[in-house]
C-alpha cells in the first residue's frame, strides 16, 4: 500500500442542467490529474441542484442511465485516477423517493462502493432558509467502508458531519480517511464548517476530504459556502479552496501521519462502556409546618 498521494478536490457551482455540470466536472478532472491528483473528488449534488422538489425528482436518473455517473467513470478510466463522485440523485425503481448517493470509482472506472446519505437535513434557518431533505430523499440505512490504494475510506455526505458517532464507528471499523462531500449553506458554513471538519479529523485520527459546492446556483438561486477542504489527522488544514469560485485544489497526503497522530493521542483505544444518562432532580423541600 502506497503511503503518499495527491488528493484533488473539485469545487463546483452546479446548475439545474446536468449537461453543463458534466462538462465542468470532466474538464476539472483532467486539470486536476494534470496537477498530479491521484484521487479526485467532487461534492454532494454533483449532478445538479434542482430549482425545487418537483424538478429534483423529475431529473433524477437510475444508475444505469445517469449521465454524471457515466462521466465520472469515464474520467477515472481516461485519467487513471481514482474518483469519488460526492453524490448524485439516483432513482431506484419502485421507490417514490430518490437516493442521495455517493460512489467510489477505481482507476479502471469500476464502482468499488456506494453510500446513501443517512442523515436528512430538515431545518429552518434563522434567515428564512428552509430545507426538508426527507421529503425528497430516502435515508440510507448502513455505513460504508471501502479499500483504496492508500487506506480505508469511510464514506459519508454533508449533514452526516454533525453526527460524530458515525465517524467514530467508521474509524473503529478501520477507516483511515473520511470523505464528507458537501453542499453547506452559507450561514451554517460560516458558523461551523471549519470547526466540524477539523474536529472529525482530530477525534478519529483520520484524513478528512470535503469537496464542496460554492456560490449562487443557476436555476435554483441556492447559495453554498464553498471552502473545499483537506484536513490531516492532527487537525492541520492541508488545502482550502475558499468561497470565491469553482475549480479545484490539490492536497499532499502522507498516510504515515495517521499512525503518528493516533500514537500521540490514542483515544480510539480508550473507549469505555457506560450506563445511559439518568436525569437527577433536586429534592423538593417540605414546606415548614
Amino acid at each position: 500500500m502506497t503511503t503518499a498521494f495527491k488528493a484533488g478536490l473539485i469545487q463546483t457551482n452546479v446548475s439545474n442542467e446536468m449537461a453543463e455540470n458534466v462538462a465542468f466536472v470532466r474538464e476539472q478532472a483532467r486539470l486536476a490529474r494534470d496537477g498530479g491528483a491521484d484521487f479526485i473528488m467532487t461534492p454532494e449534488n454533483t449532478g445538479l441542484i434542482g430549482a425545487n422538489r418537483v424538478e429534483t425528482l423529475a431529473k433524477a436518473e437510475t444508475e444505469e442511465s445517469h449521465a454524471m455517473l457515466a462521466a465520472a467513470r469515464a474520467s477515472a478510466r481516461e485519467t487513471g485516477a481514482w474518483f469519488l463522485l460526492g453524490s448524485i440523485h439516483v432513482r431506484v425503481p419502485g421507490e417514490e423517493q430518490i437516493r442521495n448517493r455517493s460512489y467510489l470509482i477505481d482507476s479502471a472506472g469500476g464502482i468499488v462502493a456506494s453510500y446513501d446519505k443517512i442523515h436528512m437535513f430538515d431545518v429552518q434557518l434563522a434567515g428564512g432558509e428552509s430545507y426538508r431533505e426527507s421529503s425528497t430523499f430516502k435515508p440510507g440505512e448502513k455505513s460504508v467502508l471501502a479499500e483504496t490504494p492508500w487506506g480505508v475510506l469511510g464514506m459519508t455526505i454533508c449533514y452526516d458531519l454533525r453526527f460524530p458517532y458515525l465517524y467514530r464507528d467508521l474509524a473503529h471499523a478501520g477507516a483511515t480517511m473520511l470523505a464528507i462531500p458537501s453542499s453547506f449553506t452559507v450561514p451554517t458554513g460560516q458558523a461551523h464548517w471549519h470547526a466540524l471538519m477539523r474536529a472529525r479529523a482530530i477525534e478519529t485520527g483520520c484524513f478528512v476530504f470535503a469537496p464542496a459546492q460554492v456560490g449562487t446556483h443557476k436555476g435554483s438561486n441556492r447559495k453554498t459556502y464553498g471552502h473545499s477542504m483537506a484536513v490531516a489527522p492532527w487537525g492541520e488544514v492541508l488545502a482550502d479552496a475558499g468561497a470565491e469560485k469553482a475549480g479545484f485544489v490539490i492536497a499532499d497526503v502522507d498516510a504515515a501521519k495517521i499512525a503518528e497522530a493516533r500514537k500521540m493521542v490514542p483515544s480510539l483505544t480508550h473507549d469505555r462502556q457506560y450506563a445511559a444518562p439518568v436525569l437527577h432532580k433536586p429534592a423538593v423541600a417540605k414546606a415548614a409546618e
